[in-house]
């Protein structure tokens, strides 16, 4: 009998705990819409009492829409779930985020949130290199991008106008060993860098570019509707943005906050993320249909503080680099 008396308080508990956040929660995100309406739904449905109202648009404007509130006293965002943690950091030194240490983060590596708990990465989008199967060898490394045979055939996003091809710049420039040489050499060999990633797999699928820089789920989700690409996951590494969650600090509904930080970060949040077509954060979650296995994908490394503190000179490098 005791035990059945503890096993309905447990479940009691457990019903009291995934139905204590209710009322309105505003999400504030970068997520392409159809994702954005997925994770929605999916927490929704979990969190039957509370009813999430989001805005979407690309991170640099979801930023300066945030300010504009900020500005006039009436921050209307609960939660940011945004492109990269450079912008986190921001904010984070700004007093703008709220600590959460109760998250859940089991499964997921340390590096992948915040030391202080203010923001928790939820996968990982990945940098790698697509090409068009006329292409005239299969690259496998970041400096086959330099080789004669694509010379004026290699499609990059400008990190002028997108903060993932920002990352992914100083990234590469930090761990390849020819650094800020390996993009002078990009530009003597032709690469054109200009717009966003969605203007990559433009020019590669359609053969306009034979190669390009370019986040790992696009090209594998065209691939698997017929385009005439493949995905390459160069040896040196890869960059990665990890689309980081947190809560605001003037966050209306903290309750409400924290239960979908849970839930991005838990399993069922982890799945419905690779169901989507990208790397979970959590190890234990299985990587999609077309991805490698997650050992053979190394990931390299790259500081979030020195990048904010260094943005505006490493955008003023590249475009000098690129003749921008």
């Amino acid at each position: 009998m005791r035990k059945i008396i503890l096993a309905a308080m447990l479940l009691a508990s457990a019903i009291a705990g995934a139905s204590a956040a209710d009322g309105k929660l505003v999400v504030y995100t970068s997520q392409p819409n159809t994702d954005a309406q997925q994770t929605v739904g999916a927490f929704m449905a979990k969190y039957p009492g509370v009813k999430v109202e989001w805005v979407r648009d690309g991170t640099p404007k979801i930023l300066a829409k945030l300010r504009a509130e900020i500005e006039a006293g009436q921050p209307q965002a609960d939660v940011l779930l945004i492109a990269d943690v450079v912008t986190m950091e921001g904010l984070k030194k700004e007093g703008r985020l709220l600590a959460y240490p109760e998250a859940e983060v089991s499964g997921i590596e340390a590096a992948l949130y915040d030391k202080d708990k203010t923001y928790f990465s939820t996968k990982l989008i990945t940098t790698g290199i697509v090409y068009n199967t006329k292409a005239p060898f299969v690259p496998a490394s970041w400096e086959d991008l330099t080789r004669p045979e694509a010379k004026g055939l290699v499609a990059m996003p400008s990190p002028l106008t997108s903060g993932a091809a920002m990352i992914h710049t100083v990234t590469l420039t930090g761990n390849l060993p020819q650094g800020w040489n390996y993009y002078d050499a990009l530009a003597r060999n032709g690469a054109q860098a200009s717009g966003g990633n969605g203007d990559v797999l433009k020019a590669v699928s359609g053969g306009d570019k034979l190669f390009g820089m370019i986040v790992d789920y696009m090209p594998l989700r065209e691939k698997a509707k017929g385009a005439p690409i493949e995905f390459v996951f160069p040896r040196e590494g890869v960059s990665a943005v990890t689309e980081p969650v947190a809560i605001l600090s003037t966050a209306r509904n903290a309750d409400a906050a924290k239960a979908f930080v849970d839930f991005l970060l838990s399993k069922d949040g982890q799945q419905a993320a690779a169901k989507m077509g990208y790397i979970p954060a959590r190890a234990d979650i299985a990587l999609p249909a077309g991805y490698p296995d997650r050992s053979s994908i190394k990931v390299l490394g790259y500081d979030a503080a020195a990048a904010l503190a260094n943005d505006a000179a490493n955008k003023e490098k590249f475009g000098a680099v690129m003749s921008q």
